[in-house]
């Protein structure tokens, strides 16, 4: 069992602490400093969110995305055929993002986040992942212009391609292809088909790197198991709080793949209930006879609307029920629990079992309290 971040971190300070990065971005823009400095301070920022991260017991580790304007962005920069637009609305969502537009068919010319993946690797001695927004959700954003989204996404596939194979001959042990998008597919037959074509050109040839696929930000379970996991990915991260019909595409998960449980709300500064997180990943470990080893634990998206403290506080929870999860059954997990999620008939006299009581498994004590359905 293993915790890791799934999309973007707070790139704000911890209450009390200066906002370094607004200000450099500041005398960026004055011609106070130059590129260099300027990249200087974003890399002491990814060194202090990388300790922030280990602290909280987090592995695979990222570079929080601090670097990034957004998630589209960074690739469309990266990638020729391409211009950024004005600011559109972010699907169904109150956030914006800046519109690639797209000239011609994007072409790969070189790698986009080595040397940043190379710099958080360099933070750190635990694994760092490095995120790719996937060709169907960055063409789904994008202005296709003339020559159509369907054309788009494939050409998009084919470029990003090149940058997992320069990451993979990086040696980055593990690549986040985050296909956000792909809860917009539905029944829709034509784009089903487009979604795995893309994701086939895509994985094509890339290997000597784990590769995860990320579905966050609402239900994909609509789009059918055959959508997602025809593609070879070896693992696969979904969002349960603002899609929590995702449960059906775990369940119907192969067990040899690898299931990331998005079960901490990255919606609302309210705590968790790490009794309903460890539900979550008991779960996940039951399906398909899948077990705690090919389980992990992340955010239900990404954290960076969150004030930082509340983000590090559910961080810090997330590595604590990854703790918890690889502890046996028995008194010493029972008694980090709320006893209210050990079983009716202990929950009723609100106590913990006692010495001398069989054994409570938590997720099965969660589903003898009533907690049959998703979390």
């Amino acid at each position: 069992m293993f915790a890791t971040l799934v999309g973007a971190y707070p790139r704000t300070p911890l209450p009390g602490q200066p906002f370094r990065l607004r200000a450099a971005y500041g005398r960026l823009e004055r011609g106070e400093i130059d590129a260099a400095a300027f990249r200087a301070v974003q890399d002491e920022l990814v060194r202090e969110l990388v300790a922030e991260q280990e602290a909280a017991g987090l592995e695979p580790i990222t570079d929080g995305q601090v670097r990034w304007e957004d998630a589209q962005t960074a690739f469309a920069r990266g990638l020729a055929g391409f211009e950024v637009t004005g600011l559109l609305r972010y699907f169904d969502t109150n956030t914006y993002y800046r519109q690639p537009r797209a000239l011609a068919e994007p072409r790969w010319t070189g790698p986009i986040t080595v040397e940043d993946w190379r710099f958080a690797a360099s933070c750190t001695e635990r694994a760092v992942k490095q995120c790719v927004t996937g060709p169907y959700t960055l063409a789904r954003l994008a202005d296709a212009g003339e020559i159509g989204r369907e054309r788009l996404t494939l050409a998009l596939a084919e470029a990003l391609n090149q940058e997992l194979r320069a990451l993979a001959a990086a040696g980055c042990p593990l690549i986040q292809v985050d296909e956000n998008a792909a809860t917009l597919i539905g029944d829709d037959a034509a784009e089903q088909r487009l979604f795995r074509e893309a994701q086939r050109r895509l994985l094509d040839g890339v290997a000597g790197t784990h590769l995860s696929l990320a579905v966050t930000m609402g239900d994909a379970d609509a789009a059918g198991p055959a959508t997602f996991f025809d593609a070879p990915y070896a693992s696969y991260l979904f969002d349960l709080r603002a899609g929590p019909d995702n449960w059906r595409l775990i369940a119907q998960a192969p067990h040899e793949r690898g299931i990331v449980c998005g079960a901490v709300d990255a919606r609302t500064t309210r705590p968790e209930e790490k009794e309903v997180v460890l539900w979550a990943a008991f779960y996940a470990a039951s399906t398909q006879g899948r077990g705690k080893d090919r389980v992990g634990l992340a955010p239900s998206t990404g954290l960076e609307y969150l004030p930082r403290d509340r983000a590090r506080a559910k961080i810090e929870l997330l590595g604590e029920v990854a703790r918890l999860a690889m502890l046996p059954a028995g008194e010493e997990l029972a008694g980090q629990l709320d006893p209210r999620a050990l079983g009716i008939r202990e929950a009723a006299l609100g106590r913990t079992p006692r010495a001398g009581d069989d054994p409570v498994d938590p997720a099965v004590a969660a589903v003898e309290a009533g907690e049959e359905g998703t979390p």
